[in-house]
């Protein structure tokens, strides 16, 4: 089969499209999915540059979010059946045309959905859902203030916040991002400069945000510490931005704002732990949930930009330059490509734990 490898960490451009051995066959509680899209994300970018939480063994596949449809089930998967279509979030390996993982964050994809609706669902508006509503509790008619709202989870989290009864405040860096954060449902867009608490206060008769969702981390974080409100809840999911920011403690002490860090990876079994089968009852019913949004157009998940499989270097640059409105992926299966050939790939390199 084709697939990506990268053979040593370092930038994405030494990530090359190569024959390699096909997927192994599913153990009892695994399958194998033929993928046709797969998603691009800072995530991917970290586990190349081996600047992620966790290194894969060397040569391994990367990619986290793929949608294809199910080749094989292993004897104990009942869920799934061959043929059926799907979207996977894996540790690594989704940009393969074949990858087997375990069943247990593979999830159906409802009759009538295009793939490319139904690949940002997963790990973007999953990470905004059980953020928002997991960890922040977020009830209608509290404000929430969404940083790197032109991002995929950034728009994610407007659009679910929006539908769950809250009045969203979108932050992004352009003009044009600000537009898709309004058309997702935001009652208002700024930029997230140091005019932003000044302009989220006058929007709030005073009062700041409830909530704060930040995918940004750097500067737009102190920012919005001054924009929330006394004892807001503050959701840190990540850190686009490339910084991690010092936390102003005494903000947040004076403000009573309880500060959440929120690691979706845990769910999906992200961490060393592999914790993913305690939480599969769970994040099935939030996917369920979401693609019955998604089905009844509640909200409309969508990829705005595809590159092929072989240019996942430019994907990542127009992802990283903020080129890009929304979300960003691979094609997988497409025209024929010349191949390099490629010694085989260890065992370990494929996402295949129980």
């Amino acid at each position: 089969m084709r697939a990506l490898l990268c053979e040593q960490f370092g930038p994405a451009q030494q990530v090359a499209l190569h024959d390699t051995p096909d997927a192994p066959p599913p153990g009892p509680f695994e399958v194998t999915i033929a993928v046709e899209y797969a998603s691009v994300s800072h995530a991917t970018k970290l586990l190349i540059e081996g600047r992620y939480q966790t290194r894969p063994p060397m040569p391994f596949v990367p990619g986290t979010e793929a949608v294809g449809h199910v080749l094989a089930c292993g004897s104990a998967v009942t869920r799934l059946r061959p043929g059926d279509r799907v979207v996977a979030l894996s540790r690594w390996g989704c940009y393969a045309e074949r990858l087997t993982l375990p069943e247990y964050t593979v999830y159906a994809v409802p009759d009538g959905l295009d793939p490319l609706q139904a690949l940002p669902v997963p790990i973007s508006y999953g990470t905004a859902y059980c953020g928002l509503l997991w960890r922040a509790a977020l009830q209608p008619g509290e404000t929430v203030l969404v940083l790197g709202a032109g991002s995929g989870v950034g728009l994610a989290a407007v659009e679910l916040a929006a539908l769950l009864g809250a009045r969203v405040i979108a932050c992004a860096s352009t003009e044009a991002k600000r537009e898709a954060a309004r058309v997702a449902g935001a009652c208002h867009a700024m930029a997230a400069d140091d005019g932003m608490a000044a302009a989220v206060k006058a929007l709030t008769a005073g009062r700041g945000a409830d909530i704060v969702f930040d995918p940004v981390g750097g500067a737009a974080f102190g920012h919005a510490a001054r924009a929330a409100a006394a004892n807001a809840r503050m959701l840190s999911v990540g850190f686009a931005s490339g910084d991690v920011p010092p936390v102003p403690l005494n903000l947040l002490l004076v403000k009573n704002i309880a500060l959440h860090g929120f690691f979706f990876g845990r769910y999906i079994g992200w961490t060393p732990a592999d914790e993913r089968v305690v939480h599969a009852p769970a994040m099935q019913r939030a996917m369920a949930t979401l693609f019955d949004w998604t089905r009844s157009l509640r909200i409309h998940p969508a990829v705005t930009a595809v590159y092929p499989i072989a240019e996942l270097a430019a994907a990542l640059q127009a992802l990283e330059s903020r080129q890009v409105v929304g979300k960003v992926a691979l094609k997988i299966i497409s025209e024929t490509r010349p191949c390099n050939p490629s010694p085989p790939i260890a065992a370990a390199a494929q996402d295949t734990t129980d």
